[in-house]
């Protein structure tokens, strides 16, 4: 299993994290029905000298908190991981196991919240609690000048975590965001398979937010 890089590795929280008592608990709930599956806080993926950062949401249940790895083995994987190989940023095949081999180059993978959040709704005060996690890995990221934010939760975390201003910058599909260094935040919807199911982003819409980066990169 590919882990955070050792440059990431200080900023992960820890595999028992007892900061938001809402989330440990359901860790533990799962762990004890499914103890083969990863159960903990999921470490950041990538290169740790990405210039593109990518910022989910949480893990989902069947996804990132059974596998241990982001966007892996869930129906949001699939189009975020075909996305960033069709953008040059992925080397390997991606099979859904964190065992596959798939390595990212120029790219991170990071969350808003790092465990797994009952019905995939973290509250406002985990989201806060979570975000010093968020700041330390955005800061272990020197070359990371262009960020993408999946779905809302991530764009306001993302946009702190930076220093922007949430009152004018409002989230909206392939909206950007800059701010006063010069890094730039380019928000899309999530690529749940809620989301694709129900058109609300397609395969094209996701497709144009890695396009824009692409044009923007350093």
């Amino acid at each position: 299993m590919d882990f955070a890089p050792p440059s990431l590795a200080a900023t992960e929280p820890p595999l028992d994290c007892p900061l938001c008592p809402r989330l440990a608990a359901l860790r533990a709930e799962v762990r004890g029905e499914h103890p083969d599956w990863w159960n903990a806080p999921v470490p950041a993926f990538g290169d740790p000298d990405a210039w593109l950062a990518i910022v989910g949401l949480a893990p989902g249940m069947h996804g990132a908190h059974r596998t241990g790895r982001p966007f892996t083995g869930d129906g949001a994987g699939p189009l975020l991981f075909g996305t960033l190989a069709q953008s040059g940023l992925l080397e390997g095949t991606f099979d859904a196991r964190p065992d596959d081999g798939v390595r990212l180059r120029g790219a991170m993978i990071l969350n808003a919240v790092k465990c797994l959040p009952p019905g995939n709704k973290p509250t406002p005060e985990e989201v806060r609690t979570c975000r010093r996690f968020l700041s330390a890995q955005v800061a272990a990221l020197p070359n990371a000048r262009v960020f993408v934010a999946l779905g809302q939760v991530a764009h306001q975390s993302t946009v702190k975590v930076l220093g922007g201003r949430l009152p004018k910058a409002r989230f909206a599909h392939l909206a950007e965001h800059r701010v006063p260094d010069g890094r730039v935040l380019i928000d899309s919807y999530h690529c749940s398979r809620y989301n694709q199911n129900t058109g609300r982003l397609t395969r094209e819409m996701f497709e144009a937010v890695f396009a824009r980066a692409l044009e923007l990169r350093p």
